[in-house]
């Protein structure tokens, strides 16, 4: 079977119907909406990767949020926790902007390709083994027109982890741990963080300079000076 294209791909993606109880739970969200947003039309689709198309650094975080990604259909896209990677990203020269809160808001990714391990909002943020399962070809596609550039993956969290290692489906998983480097098998350099969640924002275990030195060590590996513009 021939490499999808992007535009293929993101179609294949926003037209997936197979976890039912994801898809199910989403388009209730989008009916029912969140009272602060009871007037915007939410997205209600699985969410595709959103960035550069010659990225050589991949982020990857677990899935969209409900009243986030599922909203505003960009993934990372109107919520907290995107308030913190994106703010990430453009201190770090990777994003044109510190903030993203609709799919026109302007923001531009630069050599950064953002992504996740589920498409749908699944519900209290855990989707099932097989819903996972369902979702990693997407990843591995995107992987895949991603590899002539890539150079850098930075995962979000634990599980966002397992999944990843199970797509590659080589060796030892590592043990989680913020701040720590891998080096694939691939040649490809994996970095770990924290997810931004607030569950981690908020009690302190994610701090905001814990966060920014993550994407740090990615530019220093790219040999990018921290201060380019």
């Amino acid at each position: 079977m021939p490499l999808l294209n992007w535009n293929d791909l993101n179609r294949q993606v926003i037209g997936c119907t197979r976890c039912p109880r994801l898809r199910a739970f989403c388009l209730k969200v989008a009916r029912e909406k969140r009272k602060a947003f009871q007037n915007e039309e939410y997205w209600g689709l699985p969410v595709t990767g959103f960035g550069d198309h010659a990225a050589k650094l991949l982020v990857i975080g677990l899935a969209p949020a409900v009243h986030g990604g599922n909203r505003t259909g960009r993934i990372f896209t109107g919520d907290r926790s995107g308030d913190w990677l994106f703010r990430a990203l453009f201190k770090a020269g990777f994003a044109n902007q510190p903030e993203s809160i609709s799919r026109q808001d302007g923001l531009q990714l630069r050599e950064a390709y953002v992504s996740c391990i589920n498409r749908c909002a699944p519900p209290h943020n855990k989707p099932l083994p097989e819903e996972m399962n369902h979702c990693l070809p997407y990843l591995r596609t995107e992987i895949q027109l991603l590899a002539p550039t890539l150079k850098i993956v930075i995962i979000l969290g634990q599980i966002a982890l397992n999944g990843f290692w199970k797509l590659l489906g080589s060796g030892c998983r590592p043990s989680f741990a913020h701040g720590t480097s891998v080096r694939l098998p691939s040649g490809t350099e994996l970095l770990m963080s924290y997810h931004p969640s607030q569950q981690n924002t908020f009690t302190g275990r994610l701090t905001e300079p814990m966060f920014d030195s993550v994407f740090a060590e990615a530019r220093k590996i790219l040999g990018i000076p921290l201060n380019k513009p």
